[in-house]
């Protein structure tokens, strides 16, 4: 049976009343090293999950962090079958249209480097709010969208980075054509991965509507933590691992169930 801690703070409704992260979570954003080292000791476990056919994967790093912020992930990718890239920008500071048009050709230039497979998206944080915004300018070579702790529901105030957000973005922090297309459910098979215990972001503001081809999985992570955790590691290998047209949502099965939530179960709670 679930227990009340389980939902009593599980506000499915509210993403814009959602506050940032409090001073005890931010404080566990200390977590990310052992979270890193958890990975590595479980490493020959991970190996055991699905393998990738070998299609383009595009990796987005969060705000003011570079490609050597995703250096495991895509280590993890690379090993698993996937044909995992860096977004070869350097730092992330913000959406600066010259940046995201950088994104957008290498993303068609891996489309044909590779024969014409899509390209898989996968954000974490701030990188997360670039790939739903690149799902939609170049939907035809996209194949699928995973977010890491990503602020795309809701507003700005629900994360403690938006400060600085805003000083390093510029002018280009309300950018109205990106945010039409990050508030548009991108038309490709979605996953936006969230953590309770995220110490930077309203885990409200990462929790998409759900439909056929959008779905939302909890861990228990820290933010600056979300790319080097095995759970997330495993979540991302499994789907970026759904074969192209065949995606189907994630699947708690077997000891899977003790390590993420029920989502679906903690919304109906708090709905009632």
């Amino acid at each position: 049976m679930q227990s009340t801690a389980d939902t009593q703070d599980y506000d499915f409704e509210s993403p814009e009343g959602a506050r940032p992260p409090g001073f005890h979570l931010r404080a566990l954003e200390a977590r990310a090293p052992y979270e890193a080292l958890s990975s590595l000791a479980l490493w020959p476990l991970l190996q055991t999950g699905p393998r990738g056919d070998g299609h383009p994967v595009l990796v987005l790093p969060g705000l003011v962090a570079h490609d050597s912020s995703t250096r495991l992930l895509r280590k993890f990718l690379v090993q698993r079958g996937f044909a995992a890239h860096g977004w070869g920008q350097g730092t992330n500071f913000g959406p600066h249209p010259h940046v995201v048009e950088a994104c957008v050709e290498r993303i068609r230039f891996l489309f044909r480097q590779s024969g014409g497979r899509k390209v898989s998206l996968v954000g974490q944080s701030l990188g997360g709010i670039y790939a739903r915004v690149l799902a939609g300018l170049v939907e035809d070579s996209v194949r699928c969208v995973v977010t890491l702790g990503s602020p795309i529901t809701g507003t700005a105030s629900a994360s403690n980075a938006r400060r600085l957000y805003q000083a390093v973005s510029g002018r280009h922090a309300h950018h109205p054509a990106y945010s039409a297309l990050l508030r548009r459910a991108p038309h490709v098979p979605t996953t936006s991965i969230f953590s309770r215990s995220d110490g930077v972001v309203a885990w409200q503001a990462s929790v998409m509507d759900e439909h056929p081809l959008a779905e939302n999985i909890e861990v228990q992570t820290s933010h600056t933590g979300m790319a080097l955790h095995p759970a997330v590691l495993h979540a991302v290998g499994d789907r970026l691992a759904q074969p192209e047209g065949q995606w189907k949502p994630f699947r708690r099965d077997g000891l899977l169930r003790w390590v993420y939530r029920d989502t679906q179960r903690l919304r109906a709670a708090a709905a009632a």
